[in-house]
């Protein structure tokens, strides 16, 4: 089947799914957009890998990442092979140097590990031509409406349910000093969140 690679786009809160993320996959050279909903531990360890924010103690796919490079394994690229029932299943190729395995994943973990290991991220085309969105215009007007068109197509499960705070209230320098302070708390979900406002004042 022939792979598409796929570029993160963006990752957005969702106003109306507590505790939820929208993490948009474009087509690399193309205008197609893949929304998936994730939960929010998973949104925000890819928004500090991302962002290259550096936790005061290693996040889980840190951990993860440090465990298999001590053992030499390396993660090649991570496909999005399936979707069934609404909910993507993806994998991650993986090698020692020696084997090659395949490794099944939620989409949100893969793409996190993605992050870390700079590993490229593939669907097939066949997910992406029934799940995928055609954007017209930019990506910034895209995602400002994302959350509307995400609730409507693919997710994943998730066990998370974090209330929404409002910063819109608050000065850029408020903002900093916050995202200064969730940091220091360990409190990542609240620096991503405070970090994507941040992001949409400087795009705007």
């Amino acid at each position: 089947m022939k792979k598409v690679k796929l570029d993160i786009v963006g990752l957005s809160y969702s106003q109306t799914q507590s505790g939820a993320y929208a993490l948009v996959l474009g087509e690399v050279n193309g205008r197609r957009r893949l929304p998936i909903i994730i939960g929010a531990f998973e949104a925000q360890a890819i928004a500090i890998e991302i962002e290259k924010m550096t936790p005061t103690r290693p996040l889980t796919h840190d951990l993860f990442k440090t465990f298999a490079q001590t053992y030499h394994i390396e993660i090649l690229e991570i496909i999005i092979y399936n979707l069934v029932d609404g909910v993507f299943f993806a994998k991650l190729i993986c090698t020692d140097g020696q084997t090659t395995q395949e490794i099944d994943a939620r989409t949100s973990d893969a793409i996190a590990l993605a992050v870390r290991f700079n590993a490229t991220i593939y669907t097939y085309e066949f997910i992406l031509s029934s799940a995928g969105i055609v954007i017209e215009g930019n990506d910034f007007l895209f995602l400002e409406n994302i959350d509307s068109i995400a609730k409507e197509h693919s997710s994943e499960d998730m066990q998370t349910s974090i209330p929404v705070s409002g910063y819109q209230s608050l000065t850029d320098e408020e903002l900093q000093q916050k995202l200064e302070e969730a940091l220091a708390e360990e409190a990542y979900e609240k620096a991503a969140r405070i970090r994507d406002e941040l992001n949409k004042r400087n795009s705007s």
